[in-house]
């Protein structure tokens, strides 16, 4: 390897490379977060066509199984450890009945009778009710920057569905969004629970659990409730489904253990509040679903919010929360 003499650099030169290394480490680390957020929103485009070409139950069992069979065979092949113990399994199977069966469950089933758009908005709201009820959960103080952050936040999600319920394509009901925010409901309940017995299992074997439990627990009611043997598969469900399966349950779970191992979890949550932008905005040019002035209004009224409660949250609340959102759903 070829060597440099110390006597023939500058000094100024040495003290260059590693701030020049740091800040394009930096960048990388910028870029890789954000296409974390754009991953993350994206899936509501392909859980939206997915369930216009299946029941969504099916399609979101299949899915599940599929991922964790997937994660299983690497989690065997680095030697990860399984859950010791049946308390061990237990809680992780619960925790993959709320924060993947019952929350994606309520979601699917939403996204019949609701815009991707206003989907990921929706789903948005998590950190805005986590703050709401942390007080009183968590002991977290309410400050005013919170407080002006629920306001924006909310005001901001409830201007966007009056305008789309008032707009002439009839395309987002008022049931599809309870749904939704009855979804948001129990993964709220599952971030809290992840707060309070966190697990000790590897992310991975964390992710291949709780999904296996997520997707034996949708397929009793996807068989009582819907037709599976009626699914057509054709282009638009194999495509959706592989997307779903690969890129966001494999793809983006390998993409948070890479800024994870570099200490970069935190830097998602940082940008969080851009996913309900990238959400709408990826749903109206991919999907050609209304983007309109009032819905550009109201998003930026929900980004200020979640990015005002996120700035005034605690680093050890951060660390907290970025560390459940290595569960990709």
């Amino acid at each position: 390897m070829e060597t440099v003499d110390d006597n023939h650099v500058h000094k100024g030169e040495q003290q260059q490379e590693p701030i020049s290394r740091g800040s394009n480490s930096s960048f990388l680390m910028t870029i890789a977060a954000l296409f974390y957020i754009l991953l993350w929103s994206s899936a509501f485009i392909a859980t939206k066509i997915g369930v216009t070409h299946s029941p969504p139950l099916t399609l979101l069992a299949v899915r599940f199984l599929s991922a964790a069979l997937l994660m299983a065979l690497f989690a065997r092949r680095g030697k990860l450890q399984c859950p010791q113990g049946w308390i061990a399994w237990g809680r992780l199977a619960l925790f993959g009945f709320f924060n993947s069966a019952f929350y994606l469950g309520c979601n699917y089933e939403a996204l019949r009778s609701l815009s991707a758009g206003m989907g990921s908005i929706i789903a948005a709201t998590n950190p805005l009710l986590l703050t709401l009820i942390a007080p009183i959960i968590l002991r977290e103080r309410l400050t005013w920057w919170r407080i002006l952050g629920l306001i924006l936040g909310f005001g901001g999600v409830i201007f966007v569905m009056v305008a789309r319920l008032g707009g002439h394509e009839h395309i987002d009901t008022v049931g599809g969004m309870m749904l939704a925010f009855i979804g948001v409901v129990g993964l709220v309940g599952a971030t809290l629970f992840y707060k309070r017995y966190p697990p000790r299992e590897h992310a991975f074997v964390v992710n291949a659990v709780q999904l296996g439990a997520a997707g034996l627990a949708l397929v009793i009611p996807a068989l009582l409730f819907e037709h599976p043997e009626r699914v057509h598969i054709d282009a638009p469900l194999t495509w959706s489904f592989l997307y779903l399966v690969l890129v966001i349950s494999i793809g983006a779970s390998l993409l948070w253990f890479w800024l994870l191992k570099r200490g970069e979890a935190s830097a998602v949550s940082s940008y969080y509040f851009l996913t309900p932008i990238a959400g709408l905005a990826l749903a109206a040019f991919l999907l050609g679903e209304p983007f309109g002035v009032r819905d550009l209004l109201g998003l930026v009224a929900v980004a200020t919010g979640i990015a005002l409660i996120n700035s005034s949250r605690p680093r050890s609340l951060q660390q907290s929360f970025s560390q459940k959102e290595r569960i990709v759903h």
